[in-house]
This record gives structure tokens, sequence and C-alpha cells, in this order.
């Protein structure tokens, strides 16, 4: 939707991108820094884009995102950051439903 020009679709999608980066920023001027940002779920995982323009602008922050990495990153956990980037930005995939059934065992064998 975006791709054919709908302004609605490009809007919510700044929005989203904002989120991230408004958050990012925020931890870190509380914390002074930080060793890692992961992405994870279902867009962290699957979406380059959205990483890519979540972490763009960052650098000064010390957030490098190698884009090669970030384009080839798929089903396996990856480094997506540049070498020389302060912080590690890593795609880590998930399996909720695996992480949800053993939580489940874990509360029925009490």
């Amino acid at each position: 939707m975006i791709e054919s020009g709908d302004s609605a679709a490009r809007l919510a999608y700044d929005v989203f991108i904002h989120r991230p980066r408004k958050y990012i920023g925020a931890y870190l001027a509380v914390l002074g820094s930080t060793d890692v940002i992961t992405f994870t779920g279902g867009i962290g995982e699957n979406d380059a884009a959205v990483r890519r323009d979540a972490m763009a602008g960052l650098d000064r922050l010390g957030i490098v995102l190698d884009e090669g990495r970030n384009l080839s990153a798929a089903n396996r956990a990856s480094r997506i950051s540049a070498d020389d980037s302060p912080i590690a930005v890593l795609m880590i995939p998930t399996n909720e439903e695996l992480a949800i059934a053993r939580d489940c065992a874990n509360l029925l064998a009490g």
C-alpha cells in the first residue's frame, strides 16, 4: 500500500518506526549505554526494511547497521550491525509456541 502512494499507510509505517527509535533513545539516555539491541518476533525476525528503518540515523548513538548482514539475516541468529559498531545489533529467531508449551509443561509438573 505504501508503494502505491497511500499516504495513510506511509504515516502508519512512519509512526510504527518512530516508536522503537524513541524507546532506544530514551533507554540509552537512562542507562547511559548498552551492549546489544535485539530484534526478535515476527516483524523483528522477518522484515529487514523495518530493522533498517528503525536503526537509521542512530550511528551517533553507537548503532551502525550493516545493510548486507541485515538483508541476509534469515532463520538463524545473526549479528546485523557493522563490526565496528559500538553497540551490537542482533536478529534472534524465536519459537513462541515451544516456549509456551514448555511453560505449560512446567506448570503442570508443578
